[in-house]
């Protein structure tokens, strides 16, 4: 099984349940005063809702050191391959950075976590994690994505890199590159072509003209 494999895995269990139940509600037409006849908005949305979102997408959490950072680390949990974009391609830094403002839960040890990194890394390497070459940097992730083989000195790591890969995972597939990704084509109506010729012949039908 490859990374990629692994990770689709991963993404499955770790879907936002609000996500989820989001792309699967339709809009009560009894419901009153959706935004889709204020201001012409979103179907199903209240005000509130797209205010409250408006103003998630105006702050900022992550400074731009902490969004490379994060970056870089999305595009080594996914990367790009023959089958469809990188983790930065779909956009997921960005996901993970609205989540932890919408989930403030995140702050505290996504934060915590990319400062440990950085540490790691000043120390093994003399430099930021960023600044670190490719290779440096698959040498770091290799100490703290495995959690049964990890150090116990590394489980800080191991505990950011858990959340950090399950965040990529479930930015990455609820996307329609990520959709795309798993070959998930939804729900299509079916043609009904009539019983296979191998059936008919099989219980002497092949002649029955309907």
């Amino acid at each position: 099984m490859n990374r990629r494999d692994s990770l689709k895995a991963l993404g499955i269990g770790t879907l936002s349940a609000t996500v989820l139940l989001e792309a699967c509600k339709t809009p009560d037409k009894n419901t009153p005063e959706t935004v889709e006849t204020v201001a012409g908005g979103t179907p199903g949305r209240q005000p509130e809702e797209l205010e409250r979102e408006k103003k998630l997408l105006a702050d900022k959490f992550f400074t731009e050191h902490e969004m490379a950072t994060i970056t870089v680390l999305a595009n080594i949990i996914i990367p790009k391959d023959a089958k469809s974009g990188s983790a930065s391609d779909a956009k997921v830094p960005e996901f993970i950075e609205f989540i932890v403002k919408d989930i403030p839960d995140h702050q505290l040890p996504m934060r915590g976590g990319l400062k440990w990194l950085d540490l790691q890394c000043l120390n093994r390497f003399s430099k930021t994690f960023v600044a670190s070459s490719a290779a440096q940097q698959i040498e770091m992730v290799d100490q703290i994505a495995y959690p049964a083989k990890a150090k116990p000195e590394m489980q800080q790591g191991v505990a950011f890199f858990n959340r950090m890969r399950d965040l990529t995972a479930t930015g990455f597939f609820t996307t329609e590159m990520g959709v795309k990704d798993l070959g998930f084509a939804g729900n299509s109506p079916n043609k009904w072509v009539g019983v296979p010729a191998d059936v008919l012949k099989q219980y002497g039908l092949e002649n029955l003209v309907v």
